[in-house]
């Protein structure tokens, strides 16, 4: 098959094939883009793999050369490797390469190769197709091992033995699970077999690399079928056994719960239909992580997980640590909405007071409308007649929401009287006293007792301390 119609859409890889022509090498294009390519599958952001039979890094410094436009390139001696940016595409040069591997090491022992050395060491066949960017067959598909078949079957599956694959770099099962998920293709069934077998081996590769490949995972069409794949294959138990725990719906007295696992995979689901957000979607798997341990039966009202809420939200910095995820404003984010992912069911009647939607506004602040979108996914009863009505509910509280008039001045909420204000009105020191006083005031702000207003919210702060027989030692300017 010959690619030459494709690839002459774009000038970078002529300025490849001149570049390896001058320096008497030869040149492919690799990897990703090809199978992308023959899935006429377009990304947004396009990175481009070349291999070449002699030095990657002097490859990339000729094309950065025949550009002229000075891109600056990135070598890395240690692996032969060269990365510039040219034309909006991230380009990266490696030599051809045959590697080996140790028992207890997913770090390889790299030598020079041929063409054919680079594509057995490749993960999956449709990751091993190549084209030619030289003059004798300019264009032309090379696919030893029949990827393009596979991409036809919608098949995952090792070049080599699988088992030997996913020893020598076990970070390939996650990867397998990946790229399946990405596009809905199908583990070969000895290519499964050998993750089941070889699943101990993901404890040598670093939490760094996992979580990376769980983020792709989590950010596929559909997360679940990696999930499911992954706890099918015993990998889930390993690298994320919180998880696991939500599994399986007990009884007792006739009485059952839903199994909480498969609950969140669907509410996962159902949010990935409508964001891509990966920090909304983590709100998602952990929105109800801490139900194992507040699960408890009564026998009037049959299971509960009360405050599994609040549990949930203490969980989030330790998993996000764990994990290796960012300890910041991504994980603030996600704590504050498994904190809050009940509140707007207990808003759905329609005698709520306007105090109960102003607190829910200014809990979630900015994130209120990210937090309404968690709390319709997380409806999913068999019963269509039931997730009508719940949905319907939503959609009285977000119209309520709306009618609040102070929405968009509540989302950054603060009362104009603060404790450094309540310190020096009465001359107190930090204590108990000025907390319970600035709560108070906070309390009368929120219930419309008094406008979020100088004046107003000073008188009502001096008729509390004359109730607690403080005497006034200082008015404060605003």
């Amino acid at each position: 098959m010959n690619m030459r119609q494709y690839i002459d859409k774009h000038p970078v890889f002529e300025l490849v094939a001149k570049s390896a022509q001058e320096l008497g090498i030869e040149a492919f294009v690799v990897g990703g883009y090809v199978r992308d390519l023959l899935l006429k599958r377009h990304k947004q952001k396009q990175d481009l793999d070349f291999v070449c039979v002699g030095s990657g890094i002097e490859l990339a410094q000729k094309v950065a050369e025949l550009s002229q436009k000075n891109p600056q390139v990135h070598s890395f001696q240690r692996f032969g490797t060269a990365m510039l940016r040219l034309m909006d595409l991230d380009l990266e040069f490696v030599g051809a390469r045959k590697e080996s591997y140790s028992q207890d090491s997913r770090k390889p022992v790299v030598e020079d190769g041929s063409l054919q050395d680079d594509q057995n060491r490749r993960d999956f066949t449709i990751n091993s197709l190549a084209i030619s960017l030289n003059s004798p067959d300019y264009g032309q598909l090379i696919d030893p091992f029949e990827g393009t078949k596979d991409l036809s079957r919608k098949l995952i599956r090792t070049p080599r033995q699988p088992v030997q694959t996913f020893s020598d770099d076990p970070l390939r099962m996650m990867r397998a699970v990946r790229f399946a998920s990405e596009l809905n293709f199908d583990i070969e069934p000895r290519t499964f077999e050998s993750i089941i077998q070889n699943k101990e081996r993901i404890k040598i590769v670093s939490q760094e690399r996992i979580t990376d490949e769980l983020n792709k995972i989590i950010l596929s069409p559909t997360p679940s079928y990696g999930f499911k794949l992954l706890f099918h294959a015993g990998l889930l138990p390993i690298i994320f056994p919180e998880f696991c725990e939500l599994l399986g719906a007990e009884v007792q007295d006739g009485k059952s719960h839903k199994d909480n696992f498969y609950h969140t995979l669907q509410v996962l689901d159902n949010l990935s239909k409508y964001s891509n957000d990966l920090w909304l979607r983590w709100a998602a798997i952990l929105h109800d992580i801490a139900k194992p341990q507040t699960k408890r039966f009564d026998k009037k009202v049959g299971w509960t997980f009360h405050g599994h809420e609040e549990k949930g939200a203490k969980m989030v910095p330790v998993l996000f640590r764990k994990m290796r995820l960012p300890l910041n404003e991504k994980m603030r984010f996600v704590q504050k909405l498994v904190r809050l992912h009940l509140r707007p069911i207990a808003l759905v009647k329609e005698t709520i007071t306007d105090s109960a939607i102003r607190r829910l506004i200014v809990e979630a602040g900015e994130d209120v409308d990210a937090l309404m979108m968690l709390c319709r996914a997380d409806i999913t009863s068999k019963d269509h007649n039931r997730v009508a009505r719940y949905l319907k509910n939503f959609d009285l509280v977000e119209r309520r929401i709306s009618d609040v008039g102070e929405k968009d001045r509540l989302r950054n909420f603060k009362p104009v009287i603060d404790g450094e204000h309540i310190m020096q009105i009465f001359n107190l020191r930090p204590s108990a006293m000025v907390g319970d006083i600035k709560l108070i005031v906070r309390e009368a702000i929120l219930e419309g007792i008094i406008p979020n207003e100088w004046e107003k919210a000073l008188a009502y702060t001096l008729k509390i301390g004359k109730e607690r027989g403080l005497a006034v030692a200082l008015i404060p300017k605003p």
